[in-house]
């Protein structure tokens, strides 16, 4: 007998297609679905990361967060100071064209790897990360490329 999470062949996911259960599900569980992406489970792996997958790899999706990064980027250059205190201003400020080059790829209307946007999202949002921690083991630049890498069109969109 199959589980909900049990794989079925000929589906290009692996999986039965999501109900609105678990979309809901996946969004309540964004962050930790995508940590866990981001950190190469292919989303394959379970119904739930499959979802969580399709919802970021959407065009919308990747608009929005490309433009956030917009935004910390704008706010890291000459934003007030109660804002710059929260960031990593300088090192934000100093990865420019890195993080241009990582919205331009996030907006592109081809299809891009759903890891790659999760890795995008998890820099933005972790806070012991290097956007807002100057003690973070990685730095930003490297961070960003290697998720730039990721959203390489050319890459598989699912694992």
């Amino acid at each position: 007998m199959q589980g909900p999470d049990d794989l079925l062949l000929g589906d290009p996911l692996g999986l039965r297609p999501a109900g609105r259960a678990d979309r809901v599900r996946a969004r309540v569980s964004g962050a930790s679905l995508d940590a866990t992406l981001a950190v190469g489970v292919p989303p394959e792996a379970t119904r739930l990361l499959a979802t969580r997958a399709r919802d970021i790899v959407t065009l919308p999706r990747r608009q929005a967060l490309a433009r956030d990064w917009e935004h910390l980027l704008r706010v890291a250059q000459g934003g007030k100071p109660g804002q710059v205190r929260r960031i990593q201003a300088s090192q934000i400020a100093a990865a420019g064209p890195v993080i241009s080059e990582l919205a331009e790829r996030l907006a592109t209307p081809l299809p891009v790897g759903a890891r790659g946007v999760a890795m995008a999202t998890v820099l933005l949002t972790d806070a012991t990360g290097p956007v807002y921690n100057g003690r973070s083991r990685e730095t930003l630049t490297t961070a960003l490329e290697t998720a730039i890498e990721q959203l390489d069109p050319a890459q598989p969109v699912f694992t």
